[in-house]
């Protein structure tokens, strides 16, 4: 008989599963809040993994602890279950249901999302609702709209950054560009968030080309290709870019090739390292 796995292994592998459906809600919640268009929020999972967790697991008992980590988590599967305009079998052992389109697939989230937000306290109860704001966005956009910028005031700073972030995105895909790069121009100026400027700066950035504003665009493009190219590590290597400054990069080469071709050179990488 196989041996069985120990109590802190059982922990491990619901904190993976926790992860891994965490990964996806973010890389599905891109395009609900830019319609079909492809986004960068999907970077926030880690953000969930690494900032909300390590305060759920803190003051509170190993077994609430244990049972509001997996209702949170139930409520997240629900949210990325598959969707499909025919009926799809259900994979064994499994009990996530399978939905016929975004809709019904997140009106079911909200309401697993609130029975988080009703049974338990902070901090779980604003990470809840936070989920319950994005899927209202498919289902009620105008009260997903007004729930993101409440809780841009929650007490829970991690939270409220994502907030604004969303809230900012769903400007920019209803088309609200002024609010859009307001709200960008505060996060990128923020020294206490919690997401990576170069991502806040390359949404702003769109948002400014797509206001016509090329220079105003293409100046942040340069300076954030031009900082990533010229980080060194304190061994005087060169840091490796973020995903991020390699888009910029790309999207300025096509926005301004004269801008692009004042860069600095892209470093040089050693066949050597692993």
């Amino acid at each position: 008989m196989a041996p069985q796995p120990t109590k802190r292994r059982q922990r491990e592998l619901k904190h993976d599963r926790f992860r891994d459906s965490t990964m996806t809600f973010f890389a599905r919640l891109g395009d609900r809040l830019e319609g079909k268009g492809r986004t960068i929020l999907y970077l926030l999972a880690g953000l969930i993994l690494f900032g909300v967790l390590a305060s759920l697991w803190s003051g509170r008992s190993a077994r609430q602890r244990a049972v509001a980590e997996t209702a949170l988590g139930r409520a997240i599967e629900i949210s990325t279950a598959q969707v499909s305009a025919s009926p799809q079998t259900q994979t064994p052992g499994s009990n996530t249901p399978t939905f016929t389109n975004e809709r019904e697939r997140s009106e079911r989230a909200v309401k697993e999302f609130q029975e988080v937000a009703a049974k338990y306290p902070a901090p779980y109860r604003e990470t809840a609702q936070y989920f319950i704001a994005t899927n209202l966005l498919v289902t009620d956009r105008a009260r997903g709209l007004s729930e993101l910028e409440r809780l841009t005031k929650a007490g829970d700073n991690n939270v409220a950054i994502m907030s604004k972030f969303a809230l900012a995105q769903a400007r920019e895909a209803d088309g609200q560009y002024d609010a859009a790069a307001a709200i960008y121009r505060e996060l990128s100026a923020n020294t206490q968030t919690t997401i990576p400027v170069d991502t806040i700066n390359l949404r702003l950035a769109a948002v400014y080309e797509k206001q016509g504003k090329r220079n105003e665009a293409a100046d942040i493009l340069f300076r954030m290709v031009e900082a990533a190219r010229k980080a060194r590590d304190k061994d005087g290597k060169p840091l490796t870019q973020s995903a991020a400054a390699r888009d910029a990069a790309q999207k300025l080469e096509t926005l301004d090739p004269a801008r692009y071709a004042q860069l600095p050179p892209e470093p040089a990488t050693n066949p050597l390292a692993l």
